[in-house]
């Protein structure tokens, strides 16, 4: 049976509400990505990242899954073979929409991480500075979320997977962002069928088979039925 291997970015949650890096007036708007979103930034000022993250985490808790996210766990659920999505995206929405077994390759809000232990947990609604790891007692609580200048989590894993990937899509993607950006090349050297949707052309959409552009919300539960419909 053919795999499917699914990468999401900010895209598909935009018409929940969350905003993207680019958008204007949202909570990355009012802030530098180096002093939010940096291991150097949480070092100089760790409570400005710790209230960064406690909105986005709040933002994040208030948002619901949109038609796009439902449409994926559909897939997930009907189609004969394996589906994968991994996903850029540190909201909980894909799991809210019915998907299961998400590859959270940057992190969830939903959890903390220990800077000294590497200890993981279900993060409060609000972490503050100098909250005392669970595991160790040191007060190095953070953000479970891949910043910049860090590895992305499970990387051997996704290659695998793109290893043996019949199909690639790439959802709500800028193509900007590395290792990410390079996924549709390493589907490639598999030999998949690629497809970018997006509600505009990415950086790397020349890299894709087929593309097609509009509203997540739109494309995406399209671009399922017809999957499912060959099935048929």
């Amino acid at each position: 049976m053919e795999k499917i291997v699914i990468l999401t970015g900010a895209g598909i949650s935009a018409e929940s509400g969350l905003g993207t890096f680019r958008d204007e007036g949202g909570l990355w708007s009012q802030h530098r990505i180096e002093d939010v979103a940096t291991p150097e930034g949480f070092v100089r000022n760790p409570g400005l990242v710790h209230g960064f993250y406690n909105a986005r985490r709040a933002q994040a808790a208030r948002a619901r899954p949109n038609a796009a996210h439902r449409a994926l766990a559909r897939l997930q659920r009907d189609w004969p073979g394996e589906v994968v999505i991994v996903t850029q995206n540190v909201d909980g929405l894909h799991e809210a929409g019915g998907a299961e077994a998400v590859i959270h390759m940057h992190g969830t809000l939903a959890r903390a991480l220990c800077g000294a232990c590497g200890h993981r947990w279900d993060a409060p609604e609000e972490m503050a500075v100098g909250e005392p790891c669970p595991a160790c007692d040191r007060p190095a609580a953070r953000p479970d979320v891949v910043w910049f200048g860090e590895m992305p989590y499970r990387m051997d894993e996704i290659y695998d997977h793109l290893a043996e990937a019949s199909v690639f899509a790439a959802i709500g993607t800028s193509g900007q962002v590395y290792p990410a950006a390079a996924f549709v090349h390493e589907a490639i050297a598999s030999g998949a069928r690629t497809v970018e949707l997006n509600l505009e052309p990415s950086m790397s959409v020349s890299s894709f088979d087929e593309a097609r552009f509009g509203p997540a919300t739109e494309t995406v539960p399209a671009w399922v039925t017809e999957l499912l419909g060959r099935q048929g």
